[in-house]
């Protein structure tokens, strides 16, 4: 006697070696004994024998039409042999009764079970429902293998462009698209981005980059929508002075420039003027909208994107040739440097000059100081940077004392990239950097002592952070320090010059303690802030793995900054090297590169030698 039984799932037979009536140990064909539940047996026969029998039994289960056997079950729940003697038309054999069941079993969209060898037929519309999920899914499935053949080869998918983005930056694992993606790569055995790219789907990979950062923080794209203008105050008096700006050839937002006039008694009236938007633009207006949205000006290689509109710009950039308006600290200095008078000025500056660096810099540098080499400003420029040594000793910081920072420029001719190596820290950089430190932490210390609201930036054990308390910046050596001298590319700058020009007209300061609007205005700079300065590091790291393909640079010198990290003495690139032996830092190595990937953002280093 022989049983068809349930178990796992499947369906077996077996020969019954005893019957226990709540069990059976049987005998199954490959000859292992078993002990199966009866509730688990399906029907016994005698006949045929097993050998053949599952197989005959697939044979009917293939051969039987599930649409003709649904509709032949009608709507109730049913035993499978009454279905099968109506269906069949007659007794069912055991070999028609397993095929049946196999049939049944193997359709649960059709049939739903319900007990043991007994089902219910799915109602019509849940089963149109099903079958049309399924049509999908088979459809889906055929589309898949194409996209996965086609990428595969090397193709984009016709259907794909519309999906780019989502790929390329905001993937989404569920899509078809990007499963395809997944498994193209898998089978390439390149990267989903390479893939994407060897499809000719990323024409251009510093587009590829740039849109990155804009669909993040610019969704609505990097230009200005509004026709907001601003106009300038027209009943501001004229300084006495001219001023002279110092900025390099690319900076349309010039927000300082410098007076020095040598007085009668032999004093000096050192002025240092600082573009004043905040007279034009108003809290809560257009422009101030979009400068607290954007926060500052977004700065890259050969591009950058502006806080404020050029229209805001052009008003109030303190451009050569105009009466500009102006927040101007005027110091007066006696020959030892010591300051006899202070007093904060609003007034249009007249902006006799805009000095570039690209040719300052050939006259006015270490080299040229003192030895008779003549140019504009040169009197007042060789007085500013004595000061400035003055200034930074003051501080704390001895005159030479402070390594050069190595800073880099980048020029584009069509598509090829010239990077300029300077060292940051010549006279025009200290002059600048000292003026605007004496400003910021002059005008920090005048809010603290009025008791204003103001953002100041404070250092403690190397951390610096934003706050609204007047803090020490012990990285700059001064007790209270503030952004206030770049109005036109940093929110808190505008907001800080707010407060000051408060304080210069004697009116309730735009903001007070604990001002929720200085607050979110803060938090939110500090992490756009560096988001902006990230990604100008890697389009500079980009430029720089293009410019070692594009020269065909395979050797470099380095320096060690600790462990395996390294700096490149040539490029604005610092990265991990590998098998670099244990060596001090500042120590100089050679580095073998390969698998330069501008795509990607990434390189290999060999370590070769020490220098």
């Amino acid at each position: 006697m022989y049983v068809f039984f349930e178990e796992d799932g499947g369906f077996k037979v077996g020969t019954i070696l005893a019957d226990n009536t709540t069990s059976f140990q049987v005998e199954t064909l490959h000859g292992k004994r078993a002990k199966i539940k009866a509730n688990n047996v399906l029907f016994q026969f005698k006949e045929p024998a097993l050998s053949g029998f599952l197989e005959a039994a697939h044979q009917v289960a293939d051969n039987i039409d599930l649409s003709f056997l649904w509709e032949a079950s009608g709507a109730e729940e049913f035993d499978f042999q009454s279905l099968g003697q109506d269906y069949f038309g007659h007794t069912l054999s055991a070999t028609e009764s397993a095929g049946l069941l196999m049939r049944l079993h193997s359709a649960p969209m059709y049939f739903y079970k319900k007990g043991k060898g007994r089902y219910k037929p799915a109602p019509a519309e849940s089963l149109k429902a099903a079958l049309a999920s399924e049509e999908r899914k088979r459809k889906q499935a055929e589309l898949l293998a194409r996209y996965v053949s086609e990428l595969s080869a090397g193709t984009l998918p016709a259907e794909f462009p519309p999906h780019l983005p989502m790929l390329l930056y905001a993937p989404e694992k569920n899509a078809l698209e990007f499963k395809a993606l997944e498994q193209a790569a898998a089978a390439t055995n390149l990267r989903p981005l390479h893939l994407l790219e060897k499809c000719g789907a990323i024409p251009s990979s510093h587009d590829y980059h740039l849109q990155r950062f804009l669909r993040e923080w610019f969704p609505e794209g990097p230009g200005f929508t509004t026709t907001a203008t601003c106009v300038p105050p027209t009943d501001l008096p004229l300084a006495e002075v001219s001023a002279f700006s110092i900025d390099d050839e690319t900076t349309t937002e010039i927000d300082d420039a410098f007076s020095l006039v040598k007085l009668d008694n032999g004093d000096y009236r050192l002025g240092i003027h600082i573009a004043a938007p905040a007279l034009g633009i108003t809290p809560n207006s257009d422009l101030d909208t979009i400068a607290r949205k954007r926060l500052s000006t977004v700065y890259m290689p050969g591009n950058k994107i502006t806080m404020l509109p050029d229209s805001a710009v052009e008003v109030f950039t303190l451009k050569e040739g105009a009466a500009c308006p102006a927040l101007s600290l005027y110091l007066t200095l006696a020959p030892d440097y010591s300051v006899r008078a202070q007093e904060t000025i609003l007034e249009r500056v007249t902006i006799a000059a805009n000095l570039r660096h690209e040719q300052l810099e050939p006259l006015f540098n270490q080299t040229t100081l003192g030895n008779g080499v003549d140019y504009r400003y040169r009197e007042q420029l060789e007085w500013l940077w004595h000061f400035a040594n003055h200034l930074e000793a003051g501080r704390g910081v001895k005159e030479g004392g402070r390594s050069l920072i190595p800073e880099y420029q980048f020029k584009f001719e069509s598509d090829r990239v010239r990077i300029i190596h300077r060292v940051r820290g010549t006279p025009i950089d200290k002059v600048v950097a000292e003026l605007m430190i004496l400003a910021n932490s002059r005008w920090a210390d005048w809010l603290a002592e009025n008791k204003v609201t103001a953002i100041y930036r404070a250092q403690d054990k190397g951390k610096t952070r934003m706050t609204t308390q007047p803090l020490p910046h012990q990285g700059l050596g001064v007790e209270r320090y503030v952004w206030s001298s770049s109005p036109l590319r940093r929110y808190i700058d505008l907001l800080n010059q707010r407060q000051l020009i408060a304080l210069v007209t004697g009116d309730t300061p735009v903001y007070g303690t604990k001002d929720e609007a200085l607050d979110s205005a803060m938090y939110a700079f500090e992490q756009t802030y560096e988001a902006y300065n990230d990604f100008q590091r890697n389009m500079e790291k980009y430029w720089g793995l293009r410019y070692l393909l594009q020269e065909g640079i395979t050797e470099v010198t380095a320096t060690v900054i600790r462990e395996n990290l390294v700096r490149f003495e040539s490029l604005p690139l610092v990265t991990k090297a590998v098998a670099v032996p244990e060596l001090a830092g500042g120590t100089r190595v050679t580095l073998v590169l390969r698998d330069i990937d501008p795509l990607a953002l990434e390189l290999t280093c060999v370590f070769a030698s020490t220098v």
